[in-house]
């Protein structure tokens, strides 16, 4: 009798490897920190800025406070010191105190535009990254840390500031701006861009 082939779940292929072949898992995360920066981070920021004022983008709730302004550029200053310049090669050009000196109003399509530049140029050069890249040493912002160390280093960066900027975003707004769902809540048509949700 003949044995019944069963179809097996695409997703749950491996590439073909040999068992005592290391996985290469450089371009997977590679690939989880892009979409990270780009998909969730930069999405967000993007929809923030677009949702306050121009006079709310560079709003400070206190003197010792950042505004969302401040914030959007001293993250395209972080994202090119340690990605485009500390492991692509490009010229630092960076001045961190400026950053947060900014009072604006630099208009929202340039700060986006910035942003987006920024990620963009960053996004290139991890694509470029191997196992070799992420293991080698390199000085950034004098800190002497493995490639790896600073791909993450940037997402995590993001991710902090990319949540004070939706904080501001509703404390100006009032309003809940739709980014969190948790599995099997029902969806709020709250915006009309699609996003990933967390």
């Amino acid at each position: 009798m003949a044995k019944k082939a069963t179809k097996r779940n695409p997703q749950s292929r491996s590439p073909k490897r040999s068992p005592s072949e290391p996985l290469d898992l450089a371009p997977l995360l590679m690939r989880e920190a892009e979409r990270a920066l780009v998909e969730h981070h930069l999405a967000r920021i993007i929809r923030c800025l677009e949702s306050l004022s121009e006079e709310d983008i560079w709003w400070r709730p206190n003197p010792a406070s950042n505004s969302a302004g401040n914030l959007v550029l001293h993250l395209a200053g972080n994202v090119r010191q340690w990605i485009i310049s500390g492991l692509g090669g490009k010229p630092d050009i960076r001045n961190r105190d400026r950053e947060f000196e900014e009072q604006g109003p630099i208009p929202r399509r340039i700060l986006a535009a910035l942003l987006k530049r920024e990620v963009k140029a960053a996004c290139r050069v991890l694509d470029q990254l191997d196992a070799g890249d992420l293991l080698k040493r390199y000085s950034i912002q004098k800190f002497d840390l493995m490639g790896f160390e600073a791909v993450f280093h940037v997402v995590e960066h993001f991710a902090h500031h990319s949540g004070q900027i939706i904080y501001l975003t509703k404390l100006r707004r009032g309003e809940d701006l739709g980014f969190t769902r948790l599995p099997g809540e029902k969806k709020q048509r709250l915006t009309s861009q699609k996003l990933p949700v967390i």
